[in-house]
C-alpha cells in the first residue's frame, strides 16, 4: 500500500495508516522481542475483548476489538492498539 503525502503548509508530511502502523512498527517489534517465534508465546489479532455495553432490551452496543492481544503460557498479558500516525 503506498503512502499518501499531504501538503501541510510549508512542507509535506507522510500519512501513515493503521495497517501501516502495525506492518512497519508493531509487527517487526513484536518479532524482535520474541513475540509468536519463543515457545509459550502466541501474538492474538483482531481479539474480540466483548461483545459490547449491554444497551437493554437485549441489545448490545459496539463490541470492542484489540488490535493485538499478547499471551504466554495461556495467560493474556498484554493489549497492544496500532493508531494512525499523522
Amino acid at each position: 500500500m503506498p503512502r499518501c503525502w499531504r501538503h501541510s503548509g510549508t512542507h509535506a508530511e507522510t500519512v501513515v495508516n493503521e495497517a501501516e502502523t502495525r506492518a512497519e512498527h508493531i509487527d517487526p517489534a513484536l518479532k524482535a522481542a520474541c513475540w509468536g517465534v519463543a515457545e509459550g508465546s502466541r501474538i492474538l489479532r483482531e481479539y474480540s475483548i466483548t461483545p459490547g455495553r449491554i444497551e437493554g432490551q437485549g441489545r448490545r452496543g459496539q463490541p470492542l476489538t484489540a488490535d493485538y492481544v499478547l499471551v504466554y503460557r495461556n495467560h493474556k498479558l498484554a493489549v497492544v492498539e496500532a493508531k494512525a500516525r499523522d
